[in-house]
Formats: structure tokens, C-alpha cells, sequence
């Protein structure tokens, strides 16, 4: 009796053991952490707009007139009648050659002229007597002929002395070296006391005309075929009036104000580069450029009636090097498509293939947009991302829209960021953060 009463006590500490068990078993099967809210990322929907195409083509300029003046007699240069480096006037003297042998030689001309209308009054007297005798038959008739070719000789020799005075008196011109153009001068090859020669291969100064120039740039035949398909398709229009225009950017990534003019296009490729040069005229009233200066030129192409511009942060290229951005769906789930640039329109790229109107580009929070998941999307205008500040396109999508309240970009990383924290971040110490906040 006494060991059957004393069994249920002996149990009891078996039983409350096994509870134990059970109580910590359930204790350690915790419910997982919530999933984090879908990250906050801005984004531009596409819509189609004219986009002017333009071409940008380096090239170098070129004088508007080049006149090479060289001697064209020959002579001791006496004087330098210029300045070298400034601007002189067509018809200024640029040099004096010593002029007395052509004076001489133009007083011997004039004497020989003399001479010969002397001895033509006499030639024409003859024949004058000679043409009554031999009517008469007072003379033969080969005399009277003789009197006659005599004359016709003598009016010959004048109109040969009357020549060489004129070329006296040019070549004595001549000894006055003039400028041919309006223009700048540059550097006298010649110096006073120089001996110089009649046509001579180096020219005593070079004068060039630089208001207004000439900018010769080349475009690859390939480029101008694909730009004639796709006038023909429809693809691009024409310009219209303006399509001659152009503008120029300097050596120095400054612009030129003025416009310019596309003169006229090679009918040749060159077949070293095959390219096609293109000249235009720019004013230069201030002699800003100078030839031989390297510059770049944009000639306007046509008009791209339905343009897809996406923003430059917004690309991004893979492994393989092919362009790339994410488009947010209609299920607002991330996805990469594969893109093609036709050209930089400013701070944006102007999409050929890959985009479609309508679609929504990730342009803010590219970091935390990821493809698959799901995220909220807000809508962002190109002037509020322009706005923001650097490192907007990684950063939260508030900090490019700015608040719903007042408009302006003032919107913080902080909210997003922490929205964003995976549940190992959301785990830690408070502890752990202080050696990052000193450093």
C-alpha cells in the first residue's frame, strides 16, 4: 500500500520535465522578421518629342582670302612700308624697290620712241612725194612701194617703242611692292638691303583676310548615307530654313556666338579618309579665330519627330559592354532592358531601340532598384532631377521630387534609406553604429 501511494509523487518530476521541454521548444521557433516595405526609386516616363538632330564635326578654319605677295621685279628692297601683324588696306604699299634702273630704262624707252616717230614722218613724207611721181611715171614703181614699206615699217617701230615705254613704266610701278587684298599681314621674310628677284618662289609676306573665315570640317561618307536614308524613310525631316546654319565650339570648350553658314559640300570622298568636307563661313569682326585653329562645328541635320531622350544617369552597361536601364512595369517590378544610343542630346541619350513611349526609366534610387523586386515608383520631372543634388540618381527618390507640399528639391536620404534596411541592418546593437559615426 505504501509503495503504490508513493507512485504518483515519483512521476510528477518526469512529467514536469517533459513540459519543460516542450515550453522551450516552442520558445525557439520564433515568427520570421516582416519583410521590408519596397524600396522608393523616382522615374520618368517616356514620351515621345521632336528632337532636332545635330552633328558635331571637328574641322579647322581657314582664311577667307590668301594672297602671297612676291616681287615681280627684280631689285634691292630700300624700304618696309608696314607693320608686321597689322592690318592693311588693298592698294597699300608694302615695300619700295630701288627704282633708278627702271627710271633709267623708262627715259631710254621714251628716247627710243622718239626716234621712231621721227623717222616715220619721214618714212610718210617719202611716200607722200613718191605717190604723184609715180602716177606720173616721173619714178619707178618699185621706189613708190619702197616708200611705202618704209612707212608701214616705221608706224611698226613706234607701236614697238610705245610698248616698251609702257612696260618701262610698269616695271617702274612694279618697284612699288602693293598689297592685293584687304587683310592682316604676317611675318617680312625680307628685311631692308634684301636683293630679291622677279616671281621668286618665297613670298615677302603673306596677307589673309580673316573677317569673314572659313571652316573646313569632314564627315564620314558612311554617316552622310545613313543621314540620306533616313530623310528618305521619314525617319528624320528637314530642318527647313535654318538647315545651313551652324554653330562652333572653340579649342577651349567655349562656344561661339556667332552662326555661321554652310557654304557648299564636296562632290568627292576623299578616298585616303573616306569622308566628305563641308565649308562654312562664320563672321570673325573681332579676329577671334584665327586659321589653322582646331574648333568643332554643329550642323543641324534634320528633326526626329518621335524621340525617345532618356537622362545619361540613367544608363548604365553590362558585362558585355551593351548599354542598359530599368523600366518599372505596370506590376511596379523591376526589369533591365538592353538599349541603343543613337547620340548625346545635352544630358540625355537619344534611344534608337530597347524603350518604348509610355515606359517608366528608374532615374533615381538606381542602387536599391533591383531586377525583380518590387519597388514604389514616383514620378520626377528632367527639371526637378536636374535640380538635385550630386548623387540624387543613387540616393532616394525624395531628394529629386522634393516634397508634395511645397515642390522644391529638399527631400532627405534618411527615410528611404532606413525604409531600405535589410533585417540584419535593422538587427544590430545600437553599439555597432559608433565606431562608424567616429570614423
Amino acid at each position: 500500500m505504501d509503495s503504490r501511494s508513493h507512485f504518483p509523487l515519483r512521476r510528477a518530476p518526469i512529467f514536469g520535465y517533459f513540459c519543460l521541454l516542450a515550453l522551450t521548444a516552442c520558445s525557439s521557433h520564433k515568427a520570421p522578421p516582416p519583410a521590408p516595405p519596397p524600396a522608393e526609386v523616382g522615374v520618368m516616363t517616356l514620351q515621345p518629342q521632336p528632337v532636332n538632330i545635330t552633328i558635331d564635326l571637328p574641322g579647322r578654319t581657314v582664311a577667307y582670302r590668301v594672297a602671297e605677295v612676291r616681287p615681280q621685279v627684280s631689285g634691292l628692297v630700300l624700304k618696309r612700308m608696314f607693320v608686321e601683324g597689322s592690318e592693311v588696306k588693298a592698294g597699300q604699299p608694302l615695300y619700295q624697290i630701288d627704282p633708278a634702273p627702271f627710271q633709267a630704262n623708262l627715259e631710254s624707252a621714251r628716247a627710243s620712241l622718239a626716234k621712231a616717230q621721227a623717222a616715220l614722218v619721214s618714212a610718210k613724207l617719202l611716200a607722200q612725194r613718191y605717190q604723184p611721181l609715180a602716177a606720173a611715171h616721173a619714178v619707178s614703181q618699185q621706189d613708190y612701194d619702197n616708200a611705202v614699206a618704209s612707212q608701214a615699217q616705221a608706224e611698226a617701230d613706234v607701236a614697238s617703242a610705245q610698248a616698251a615705254v609702257d612696260t618701262a613704266r610698269i616695271n617702274l610701278v612694279y618697284t612699288k611692292v602693293l598689297s592685293p587684298i584687304s587683310g592682316r599681314s604676317g611675318r617680312s621674310s625680307v628685311t631692308e638691303g634684301a636683293l630679291v628677284a622677279a616671281n621668286q618662289t618665297t613670298a615677302l609676306v603673306v596677307i589673309q583676310q580673316l573677317d569673314p573665315i572659313y571652316v573646313d570640317v569632314t564627315q564620314p561618307s558612311a554617316m552622310l548615307l545613313r543621314l540620306q536614308r533616313e530623310l528618305a524613310s521619314g525617319q528624320l525631316k528637314k530642318a527647313g530654313e535654318n538647315q545651313a546654319q551652324t554653330q562652333l565650339t572653340l579649342e577651349d570648350n567655349t562656344s561661339y556666338g556667332a552662326t555661321g553658314t554652310l557654304q557648299f559640300s564636296e562632290v568627292t570622298v576623299d578616298t585616303g579618309t573616306g569622308s566628305v568636307t563641308l565649308r562654312a563661313e562664320f563672321p570673325n569682326p573681332q579676329k577671334i579665330l584665327l586659321p589653322g585653329m582646331f574648333v568643332r562645328e554643329q550642323l543641324q541635320e534634320g528633326v526626329d519627330e518621335k524621340g525617345l531622350l532618356v537622362p545619361q544617369q540613367a544608363v548604365t552597361h553590362n558585362p558585355k559592354g551593351d548599354a542598359t536601364t530599368l523600366v518599372v512595369g505596370a506590376d511596379n517590378k523591376v526589369a533591365t532592358r538592353t538599349i541603343k544610343t543613337d547620340r548625346a542630346i545635352g544630358d540625355q541619350w537619344l534611344v534608337s531601340e530597347g524603350l518604348a513611349a509610355g515606359d517608366r526609366v528608374v532615374v533615381v534610387g538606381l542602387q536599391r532598384a533591383k531586377p525583380g523586386a518590387e519597388v514604389k515608383p514616383s514620378e520626377v520631372t528632367l527639371d526637378q532631377l536636374r535640380n538635385a543634388p550630386a548623387g540624387a540618381a543613387n540616393g532616394s527618390a525624395g531628394s529629386a521630387s522634393g516634397s508634395s507640399t511645397s515642390g522644391s528639391a529638399t527631400g532627405g536620404d534618411s527615410a528611404p534609406a532606413s525604409a531600405a534596411k535589410s533585417p540584419e541592418q535593422s538587427a544590430k546593437k545600437p553599439g555597432d553604429s559608433q565606431p562608424q559615426s567616429a570614423q
